[in-house]
């Protein structure tokens, strides 16, 4: 996709978010984190999302439910290239904004691989939005009652079993243990097939809709007593999860308890796990989905007594989960990378200073003519000057001096060279400074659109952001760019 932020520019990257959606919380550290960062929540205006998802068009519906559901869910794409999952709530939804803020703010501080975590929301006029990570390979509902290809693996049901309770437990420390309506259509899977939990559900019960399903044959007992849900109530909704990994289909839990006290488990079962599993393995799942359903909420186990139980119980750890899921997985490191490529995948920032500094300008197009037109130019000479200090800055790794002679150069107006944002853009990544670095090299790309280089610089952003998946895809563009610009 050559262009993948051809409509980008620097004012609308510093106003538009607030703050910005690619602020990790890593940065305070130096960006440096050996764990995972993700985006800090944001507040986005409506307009930002009715772009992002093509005015809300139907054709852009995720959720299951589609256009009759009280809240939908939409997938949509930010100018900066993230995919996101946006839902809209109905008119009569959480009328105080205030309460609406507070709310998302609080679960939005949540951040965990075990969660679609949620990145921003808005609450302009009447509208109420949430914005969440978007993950791309459907729903547990979808891959467990619906399959295609094949059925889940027992492997891939147990991992999802323990990653669902590992959520759980994070949510709870976190003062956060109460979950509405968990089901099948609230797990999701991502990018390299891993199961999480849409963070949508942790919001509390707003004026538009109850907290469970409407049908009451899976709905905890003390939630019809007296309509509150407890962090039991979860924990018994953990419970029906389990029967649906168990048999693949979504059986009412007094049934289930049914065959389980009649010591007919087996009939439980999904008949396409036959033979896959065994006995001790299914007796265990078995005897834990019946603890999780008891009526007295009190003799339910708590989230981390869950996690101990289903940690003994994994199977394949060693293999990856799109490989169990059957799920095609495409990285950029499957594919032939170019030394800039390969160096911004590693993130080794002294070699792509050595490839930017031996490229020089040959790569600007018509850069050379018009700085030679420009050397005629007396009242020019100036701002030449400041490219030329600041080329010699960036080779002897003056980085600092670098950035204010290229921020001269560029404020000069006279023109806009994709090199020199390059060079600036590594200048700040060797500063700490990357969301500048990043748009750098997006505006790098604005100038010179088919220039893999600026692609490969926004993945080393992305990457240095905690942005992994993004910056992947970003660097299989470059790559397919240099490669089309090869064939020419």
């Amino acid at each position: 996709m050559g262009a993948r932020c051809s409509k980008f520019s620097l004012c609308w990257f510093h106003s538009h978010l607030k703050p910005s959606v690619l602020e990790s919380s890593d940065l305070e550290n130096g960006g440096k984190s050996e764990k995972k960062s993700w985006p800090s929540f944001s507040e986005f205006s409506y307009e930002q999302l009715k772009a992002a998802t093509c005015g809300f068009s139907p054709d852009n519906i995720v959720s299951e439910h589609g256009l009759k559901a009280p809240n939908v869910v939409y997938k949509g794409k930010l100018d900066n290239g993230i995919w996101i999952a946006v839902k809209r709530f109905n008119k009569l939804a959480w009328p105080d904004s205030r309460q609406f803020l507070e709310e998302a703010r609080t679960v939005g501080s949540l951040r965990s691989d075990k969660l679609a975590n949620l990145i921003g929301c808005c609450y302009e006029a009447e509208e109420r939005l949430l914005v969440a990570e978007f993950l791309p390979n459907e729903t547990l509902a979808k891959h467990l009652f619906h399959w295609e290809a094949q059925p889940m693996r027992w492997a891939m049901r147990l991992r999802v079993a323990l990653y669902l309770a590992e959520a759980l437990e994070y949510c709870s420390s976190k003062g956060r243990g109460l979950y509405h309506d968990l089901n099948a259509y609230r797990v999701l899977f991502d990018q390299d097939g891993n199961p999480r939990l849409s963070c949508f559900g942790l919001m509390k019960n707003s004026r538009d809709g109850k907290s469970y399903s409407t049908n009451l044959a899976f709905t905890p007992p003390e939630y019809l007593r007296t309509g509150r849900v407890t962090a039991e109530s979860v924990v018994y909704s953990f419970g029906t999860m389990l029967l649906d990994l168990l048999s693949g289909k979504h059986i009412p839990p007094s049934h289930a308890l049914d065959l389980i006290r009649g010591k007919n488990f087996l009939m439980l079962m999904d008949s396409a796990l036959e033979g896959h599993f065994s006995n001790d393995d299914g007796t265990e799942l078995v005897r834990l989905a019946s603890r999780c359903l008891q009526f007295e909420a009190r003799e339910r186990p708590n989230a981390k007594s869950l996690v101990t139980a289903l940690m003994s119980l994994q199977k394949e750890t060693e293999v990856p989960s799109y490989v169990l899921m059957g799920i095609p997985h495409e990285t950029a490191s499957s594919t032939t990378l170019t030394p800039l490529g390969e160096a911004c995948l590693k993130m080794d920032l002294t070699a792509i200073h050595e490839i930017l500094e031996k490229k020089g300008y040959k790569d600007d197009e018509g850069i050379a003519n018009e700085l030679s037109f420009q050397l005629w130019t007396s009242q020019m000479q100036e701002t030449l000057n400041c490219k030329t200090h600041g080329d010699t800055a960036f080779r002897a790794k003056d980085f600092a001096t670098a950035i204010a002679r290229y921020t001269k150069f560029l404020d000069g107006g006279t023109m806009e060279s994709p090199t020199v944002y390059a060079r600036r853009c590594l200048s700040y990544l060797m500063s700490e400074m990357p969301q500048e670095a990043l748009g750098d090299a997006m505006q790098a790309q604005v100038v010179s659109p088919e220039w893999p280089t600026a692609l490969y610089l926004q993945a080393a952003c992305l990457f240095k952001l905690g942005m992994d998946n993004d910056a992947q895809e970003t660097l299989k563009d470059g790559t397919n760019l240099e490669a089309k610009r090869n064939k020419k």
